[in-house]
């Protein structure tokens, strides 16, 4: 909610109108105290066997920057940084740098620098880019999309011969796309030569098998990264109701603050309990167990 529709809000319940310096300065609080949580949240992420990670765009102080999450089904955490990419991944606030689970993702170029952990591609941003491709006729796409899908219905992981049998059908796929998309339209100039939409994907699938088939394969690796996306979502809402951040320091409250709530309802916690305790400078933790 904007700050003047908080003050509205507390006249309305209480009869008194707070300022909004009032609201800042409660904001402000709650950041530092919740700091060491944040720092228990990253380390427990960093600990963990899979994490989903994703970033969405906010208009922060006038600019765009970047909100990054990484969470799994008990811990959340957020952190704004004016970057998309590597540097932002690799930047103190992130959970990734020594991350050596399994790393869920859309298939951002920039996930893939960090090789000390293991990947798992959204099958949903996969499926997504094969009915594009499905749409403009292409067989391949169809059969890669069908068989994927079909994939994820059967009792899941494989193991030794179906899931041999699995890469062997998912190559055989990738043959027939080779025969179907044109070669790269050959350059006069420099730069890589123009591919096809299908050729492009047909490369990013054959370069990360490991990851596209990492669902059927591996034990606890979920077909999408829907986990990250439910995290970003209560961003975004904020973003329509109350526009953009004013400054950056409000960005930052608000990602911290936000992860603690949504790793209080993902254990089930009272937040309002959880919040007045945080706030009364009682004893508080956010490890789950």
């Amino acid at each position: 909610m904007p700050l003047e529709q908080i003050c509205c809000l507390f006249m309305d319940w209480y009869g008194y109108a707070l300022n909004t310096e009032t609201v800042e300065t409660t904001l402000a609080e709650g950041y530092d105290l919740a700091e060491p949580l944040e720092e228990r949240v990253v380390e427990q992420l960093q600990q963990a066997e899979t994490a989903h990670f994703d970033e969405t765009g906010l208009r922060i102080a006038g600019k765009v920057q970047w909100l990054h999450t990484a969470s799994n089904a008990v811990y959340t955490h957020v952190f704004v940084h004016e970057k998309r990419g590597e540097a932002a991944l690799r930047s103190a606030a992130s959970v990734l740098q020594e991350f050596g689970g399994y790393a869920i993702h859309d298939g951002l170029p920039a996930y893939f620098k960090f090789t000390q952990c293991r990947h798992g591609l959204c099958g949903a941003h996969v499926g997504r880019a094969l009915q594009a491709l499905r749409e403009a006729q292409s067989q391949w796409a169809e059969a890669m999309r069908t068989f994927l899908f079909n994939l994820y219905a059967q009792p899941l992981p494989l193991q030794g011969q179906a899931a041999e049998e699995a890469r062997q059908h998912y190559r055989q796929i990738l043959s027939q796309a080779e025969q179907e998309e044109p070669p790269p339209e050959p350059q006069t100039g420099r730069g890589r030569p123009k591919s096809t939409p299908g050729r492009n994907l047909l490369r990013r699938l054959k370069e990360h098998e490991d990851a596209v088939l990492a669902f059927a394969l591996v034990e606890a690796v979920p077909f999408t990264n829907n986990q990250a996306e439910r995290d970003l979502r209560p961003a975004k809402v904020k973003q329509k109701v109350s526009g953009c951040f004013r400054t950056q320091q409000g960005a930052n409250v608000y990602a911290r603050l936000q992860a603690v709530i949504s790793t209080c309802r993902k254990q089930a916690r009272n937040v309002y309990a959880f919040l007045r305790a945080l706030f009364g400078h009682q004893p508080v933790t956010l490890l789950a167990g």
